[in-house]
């Protein structure tokens, strides 16, 4: 990183440094040196409370969040107002007292012998070159380079934060390739390998245009398909549920829990919550790079539950707190079959506003509203209630709950009131007319925080699971689940009978096949098997062996590498989901396609 701050000045050495352009060469290396100082430490600053956010060091995240300055400040504003202005102010202090130290050379009236610098300078350039790169090894320096210990943290804390951000922002632009660096496999062998799954196994599959297309008939037969009402749980992990080994702060979840399907081996698919929202809402693998949410070529023509039901004659709709543009959620759902979007702009009189939008209060009376206006007009409904109060700096409306911690604002009483408000919306929708036609389906999108000193931390990946509603009977799911497999599920309970390109596992048809996780996490990709063995990939590296303990909540890595089936089995779940981005080849068929087979 400093080969680079000092770049651009020795390249522009021979031309500037001659005595003549002394005085403009003195000004720039000045103004250049307090820039590069006070980026450096900006960045160091700001390290320690996003390593308490994400418990990794700025990465592409500090860059995204960026887009969403609103959010972002309002969050900062309210949450870490103390934080930031320490920050600037240290950041500002330890600028100005290097600005006084260089007052001496600043001082200077004339170069030095300029043709002993015009000489040096080619080592002096080399030099740069060197440290820029860092190693004379076949690839530039990159973080495989010091992925030295299975800590994911300890492996961010070698890297300077500055470099870290600088490598994310590189990145962006080949992200899409990203998954190639796990190893390759011909898009046959990788299709022969996902295909080969129990659930798929002996399926036609119908399209070349979409090759995981393929037909799935319901188990349940139903006069009339049921609606469907996906809740969605902000940052709700298994870490909020007594149940499942976490703190007790969801007790009117756990309640419910016999009332309907109770998963208790659910993995989310990655750490963020268009990750989710990805798998919950299309069924789509995880890949290294960002979720389908967000990249270009998904903004039509992807596949979604709402793009199938609403060619079912279903009335299909997003209802959310906050501003529905976060994280491109609007452009995604909008061009993907989603035909309305309720966000905070549609709220009258709130009870309760804070950074990221009204309370989970005022969702759920605005989804009551909406589903009982739905049911009264007696055409079916789908409809993806997104929550946001459990989400720093954790504000809720005074006096709902008893809360478990004694300060306010914490991550435990914002789960609490989450789960207060998730409560009364469902004891209210048991009493209405929609309840007895209607499949609703709590999840959460990831885990709030993922914590732990492991390069795939799992314990954090687990997350409850609930399908309750209609006739659903209650029911424990102790296979391992990933959220790919909730919307298969969802279709067979509701009696759809459809085409399309989900890979997932329908649990009615399939409740004893051999379940999976598969997780993303930062450039790592972790499979899962239903044995509890890990198999973990790993940019430019060998992939990792390990044992998950779900006692202990920890993997143990092997000496071994793993075998070759459990390599290839995750490669191709790896590989997957980008191939079938980049090709355009994750949607449903037109009546006109004549790339069938």
């Amino acid at each position: 990183m400093a080969g680079m701050a000092v770049a651009p000045l020795v390249l522009l050495l021979p031309i500037l440094g001659h005595r003549f352009s002394w005085a403009v060469w003195r000004r720039l290396t000045g103004l250049w040196a307090v820039i590069v100082v006070f980026t450096f430490l900006f960045m160091e600053v700001s390290t320690p409370t996003f390593i308490a956010e994400y418990d990794t060091r700025p990465n592409r995240l500090f860059i995204e969040y960026l887009n969403y300055p609103k959010e972002v400040l309002s969050m900062l504003w309210e949450g870490y107002m103390a934080t930031v202005a320490i920050g600037i102010f240290l950041c500002v202090l330890l600028t100005i007292l290097f600005a006084w130290l260089m007052r001496p050379w600043a001082r200077e009236t004339s170069p030095g012998n300029y043709r002993k610098t015009i000489l040096v300078w080619p080592i002096v350039a080399l030099a740069v070159f060197m440290s820029v790169r860092s190693t004379t090894g076949h690839r530039p320096a990159n973080p495989a380079m010091f992925a030295l210990t299975s800590d994911a943290l300890v492996n961010s804390l070698i890297i300077n934060s500055t470099w870290s951000v600088a490598f994310a922002i590189y990145n962006l632009k080949h992200e899409e390739d990203a998954s190639d660096s796990y190893g390759q496999m011909e898009v046959s062998e990788i299709l022969d390998e996902v295909r080969s799954a129990p659930w798929l196994s002996g399926t036609q599959f119908s399209s070349r245009q979409f090759p995981t297309l393929h037909h799935q008939t319901p188990v349940q037969k139903r006069l009339r398909p049921l609606n469907l009402v996906i809740v969605l749980e902000e940052s709700l992990g298994a870490t909020f549920v007594e149940s499942l080994g976490g703190t007790p702060v969801t007790p009117r979840l756990e309640a419910l829990k016999d009332s309907g399907w109770w998963f208790e081996n659910l993995y989310a698919t990655g750490t963020r919550s268009v990750r989710g929202i990805e798998a919950v809402v299309s069924g789509f693998l995880p890949s290294p790079a960002r979720s389908v949410v967000k990249l270009s070529l998904s903004q039509t023509g992807f596949f979604t539950l709402a793009d199938l039901l609403k060619h079912q004659g279903y009335d299909t709709g997003f209802i959310y707190g906050g501003e529905a543009h976060f994280d491109n959620m609007r452009s995604f759902f909008s061009g993907n079959g989603f035909d309305r979007i309720l966000d905070q702009q549609d709220y009258t009189n709130p009870a309760f506003t804070g950074s990221w939008g009204v309370s989970d209060e005022d969702l759920f009376a605005k989804t009551h509203e909406d589903l009982q206006k739905l049911h009264a007009s007696g055409e079916p409904f789908f409809r993806l209630v997104f929550s946001s109060s459990n989400h720093t700096p954790f504000e809720y409306p005074d006096n709902r709950i008893e809360q478990y911690d004694e300060e306010k604002n914490t991550v435990n009483n914002a789960v609490k009131y989450a789960d207060h408000a998730l409560g009364e919306f469902i004891n209210t929708a048991q009493n209405s007319a929609y309840w007895e036609d209607t499949l609703f389906l709590i999840v959460a999108d990831h885990d709030a925080r993922v914590w732990g000193d492991e390069l795939v931390p799992i314990r954090n990946f687990q997350i409850p699971g609930l399908i309750l509603g209609a006739d659903m009977e209650g029911r424990r799911i102790e296979t391992i689940t990933s959220q790919i497999d909730l919307a298969p599920t969802l279709l067979s309970l509701m009696g759809i009978a459809s085409e399309h390109p989900m890979v997932g596992r329908d649990l009615v048809r399939f409740p004893d096949a051999p379940g999976r996780a598969i997780m993303q996490f930062n450039d790592y990709y972790a499979w899962m098997d239903n044995d509890l063995n890990v198999t973990v990939l790993r940019p430019d590296q060998e992939p990792l062996a390990g044992l998950y303990s779900r006692q202990a909540g920890s993997t143990q890595y092997l000496p071994d590498a793993p075998e070759e089936t459990a390599i290839r089995k995750a490669l191709a779940h790896a590989l997957l989901p980008l191939k079938l981005y980049r090709e355009q080849a994750y949607g449903l068929p037109d009546s006109n396609d004549q790339t069938r087979l």
